[in-house]
C-alpha cells in the first residue's frame, strides 16, 4: 500500500522456497533466518529488509524504509505461557531465557541465522505484543481486510 505496489499474494500450505527458487514465484517478503542459507548459497538475492535498520548478518543490503520512508515489518518469536501461570514461575522463565539470550554462543549463532536477540521483562513483552497488535489492526483497517 505504501508503495503503491499491487502484488497478488499466493497462500501456500507449506513452504513456498520450491516455486521461488524454480522461478515460479519472482519475490517474496521471508524472515532472515528462514532464507539466510539460501541467500548465502547464491539462490536467492535479497533486495531489501523489512526491518528499521540494517541487519549485522546482511549490511550491505538497504531497509525498504531507505525507498520508502516510514516502511517497517518485522517478525518476531517470543514464548508465552498460560494466563494463570504463578507470577514466580514466569519471573523464573524470563530469568532463564534472557541468561540463554545473553550467553554469547547462543547469541552468535542466533545473529548468524538473522535473527536479533532481545532480552525483555515479561511486561515489557507483553507490551510489546499489545504495541504489534494495534500496529497490524491499523494495516488491517487501512487496508480494508475483512474476515473471511
Amino acid at each position: 500500500m505504501m508503495a503503491g505496489v499491487d502484488l497478488v499474494m499466493v497462500h501456500y500450505r507449506g513452504s513456498f522456497f520450491p516455486d521461488l527458487l524454480g522461478g515460479q514465484a519472482r519475490v517474496t517478503i521471508s524472515p532472515i533466518p528462514s532464507s539466510i542459507d539460501f541467500i548465502r548459497a547464491g539462490k536467492l538475492r535479497p533486495l531489501a529488509v523489512t526491518t528499521a535498520t540494517r541487519q549485522e548478518v546482511l549490511p550491505d543490503i538497504p531497509t525498504v524504509g531507505e525507498i520508502i520512508p516510514g516502511y517497517e515489518a518485522t517478525a518476531w518469536f517470543g514464548i508465552g505461557a498460560p494466563k494463570n501461570t504463578p507470577a514466580e514461575l514466569i519471573e523464573k522463565l524470563n530469568r532463564e531465557i534472557n541468561a540463554g539470550l545473553a550467553d554469547p554462543k547462543i547469541k552468535k549463532r542466533l545473529t548468524d541465522l538473522g535473527g536479533l536477540p532481545m532480552s525483555m521483562t515479561s511486561i515489557e513483552f507483553g507490551r510489546l505484543i499489545a504495541d504489534e497488535t494495534e500496529r497490524w489492526a491499523n494495516v488491517i483497517r487501512s487496508a480494508g481486510i475483512k474476515p473471511g
